[in-house]
């Protein structure tokens, strides 16, 4: 364990971010307390930090993937051409490779720890056993998404330095493996709100069915979550209302499966960082001063073709200028006119009910081959919500079913889905799943995507120190 600790103290060290020095000593004394439940969640919740902060969901993610939506465009060193990514990328994405690791790694800790714990129940140990693996399934499903076959570091081995990739196969399995333990041991309710339920472990898992093109599975756990009555939308009667969605005030919301939760704070130990991006210097929308990293424009085909009658078009979007062009958008979704540090309050929503519809819209159209009742009504809830109307009755905003076969439908999905789900970080591996990120980025931006743009390098930080990836033969194509 010693030698695996030094190595992650050399790889922070070398990657000089101090925000993480900040978090390892938190990390280490973690392997102390397991007796008590309390000690049990205090080790719990020190898997969070690296996921929440600026290196990893705190602004990293959701920076990368916005610059490379097909909506987006990204300045400051951090713009995409799909050509692979740049240097300053790169090291960015050191940093967040860094971060999901230190992130596991405590999660093997409470895995490896607590079935031994004196002073617990077994209860209460298969309950943290459940949030820690949902964590670490949550944390390699984006690993795997990033850079296809990676290292897998558990409970087991978790003290080797060397380990070479693992097959896509086998981190897949893992995922799934854990999830199927956190949905038989998670709570009906959280445990604190932010932390995972039995229902976002389905929740979870119908997303990694989707992924894999199980269809029939992601249908099916998607139907379960739905049908438990936990969750609905937020209604919404003029653009404004969002804000009841995505304010920096909300606690939470009928529409809350699974966020990273933030407040206002001066660190990303508290605050979302990422609202910095979205908005710049002249704006009213963020207190503080903002860089306008990503931005898009009124010629951008995704926002030229947006009926302007959404609401969440007339939410989402305000003209500022970036000294760059007299079109530029910013984005509005998340906003916080009182912050007064550079970290807001404001959640990040990776799963919400929305997401859950359409992830039961799609696997049911696939599944069938065909658009269905169920499959519709689900689409059209989230459609009829974005034009004022109440999501439960039918509207005169209603796709009708007789227009569409399942390859139109799909693509209908897909539209909606990408307004659904603006700066949330979630549109780049929804192109690439689908396989429709070079098309879509074609017709949109006029450029041909490389195939070496399609993974993330494995980062130097590992390669360096971890003798069984060798950098160059097991390197992802094209670095």
């Amino acid at each position: 364990m010693k030698k695996y600790i030094f190595l992650i103290i050399i790889i922070l060290l070398i990657s000089a971010c101090s925000d993480i020095l900040d978090e390892n000593p938190k990390a280490i004394s973690t392997e102390k307390f397991y007796n008590t439940v309390d000690e049990i969640a205090d080790a719990t919740n020190a898997i969070y930090a690296p996921l929440k902060g600026t290196y990893a969901f705190g602004i990293y993610i959701p920076r990368i993937m916005e610059a490379n939506a097909d909506y987006g465009y990204a300045r400051s060193g951090f713009t995409s051409d799909y050509q692979g990514y740049s240097a300053t990328i790169i090291t960015r994405i050191g940093l967040i490779w860094t971060q999901l690791y230190l992130s596991i790694r405590n999660a093997n800790l409470v895995i490896k720890n607590t079935p031994n714990s004196s002073g617990t129940t077994d209860g209460e140990k298969a309950k943290y056993l459940g949030e820690a693996k949902f964590l670490r399934a949550f944390t390699y499903f984006t690993l795997v998404r990033f850079w296809g076959g990676v290292p897998i570091r558990t409970e087991g081995n978790m003290d080797e330095i060397n380990l070479a990739r693992s097959s896509v196969n086998d981190v897949y399995s893992l995922i799934l493996n854990d999830l199927k333990y956190s949905e038989e041991n998670l709570p009906d309710v959280p445990r604190l709100v932010g932390a995972p339920s039995k229902w976002a472990a389905k929740t979870l898992l119908a997303d990694v069915y989707l992924n894999l093109k199980d269809w029939r599975n992601a249908r099916d756990k998607a139907a379960e979550v739905i049908k438990s009555g936990k969750y609905s939308l937020v209604n919404v009667n003029k653009s404004d209302d969002f804000n009841n969605l995505f304010g920096s005030t909300v606690s939470t919301t009928p529409e809350e499966i699974f966020y990273m939760k933030y407040i206002d704070g001066t660190s990303s130990d508290y605050g979302w960082y990422f609202l910095m991006d979205l908005h710049y210097s002249t704006s009213t929308y963020f207190g503080k001063q903002g860089w306008g990293n990503i931005y898009t424009t009124t010629d951008n085909l995704v926002i030229k073709n947006w009926d302007n009658g959404d609401l969440r078009k007339q939410y989402n979007l305000y003209s500022c200028d970036l000294g760059i062009g007299t079109n530029t958008l910013l984005f509005k979704k998340f906003y916080n006119k009182d912050a007064k540090t550079n970290f807001s309050g404001n959640d990040y929503p990776l799963y919400r009910y929305a997401d859950l519809l359409l992830i039961y819209c799609e696997a049911e159209t696939q599944t069938n081959s065909a658009p269905t009742a169920d499959a519709l009504e689900c689409l059209n809830k989230i459609h009829r919500r974005a034009y004022g109307y109440d999501p439960s009755l039918v509207s005169s905003s209603d796709y009708k079913i007789e227009n569409y076969n399942k390859d139109s439908f799909i693509d209908l999905i897909i539209k909606e889905r990408g307004y659904e789900t603006l700066t949330e970080g979630k549109r780049w591996l929804e192109l690439v799943r689908t396989g429709r990120a070079s098309k879509i980025i074609s017709d949109v931006k006029n450029i041909s995507i490389a195939d070496k743009h399609y993974l993330m390098p494995i980062p130097v930080v590992e390669t360096s120190y971890n003798k069984s990836i060798d950098p160059i033969a097991d390197q992802n194509p094209g670095y």
